[in-house]
């Protein structure tokens, strides 16, 4: 009899350690816009869900780090669920203060760009196994806009 539960308990086990899960990718980061508060950034997360049901979304977390400090981090709570058996884009909003690109004046200047990482934690529920998290991260530059584009 305990060779016929362990023999269960391996069936399952395996077949929940092959199961699909959700794949996310970092697709694009932004420079959204410019104003007197700062710059906010736009960074698109593309999640393909391959299940028939939608999964809710418990939180979205962000770092943007940028000449090895970081610049911005913040928390996006329960931003919705991911669309059953197709690819959802999730929109996420980086707000950098005027005060911290001050800080980043030699490397803005040399180039007029900022030289950035990106992490992305994307938590999401699924009901068998609890909590998962989707790590993303990325490396780029945005280009800030001269004085001729603001005008």
């Amino acid at each position: 009899m305990s060779n016929l539960v362990d023999k269960a308990k391996n069936y399952v086990a395996d077949k929940v350690a092959n199961m699909k899960k959700p794949e996310a990718t970092l697709t694009d980061v932004d420079l959204k816009k410019v104003s007197r508060e700062g710059v906010e950034c736009l960074a698109k997360v593309n999640v393909d869900n391959p299940y028939v049901h939608p999964i809710p979304i418990c939180e979205i977390t962000y770092i943007l780090k940028s000449a090895a400090r970081v610049i911005a981090t913040g928390t996006i709570p329960d931003p919705g669920s991911l669309k059953a058996s197709g690819q959802t884009v999730l929109e996420v909003p980086v707000k950098v203060p005027h005060s911290i690109l001050v800080s980043l004046v030699r490397d803005i200047a040399v180039d007029w760009d900022i030289d950035y990482e990106l992490e992305v934690s994307l938590i999401i529920d699924i009901p068998i196994f609890g909590n998962l998290t989707i790590p993303l991260s990325t490396k780029g530059e945005m280009k800030l806009p001269t004085i001729k584009d603001l005008f």
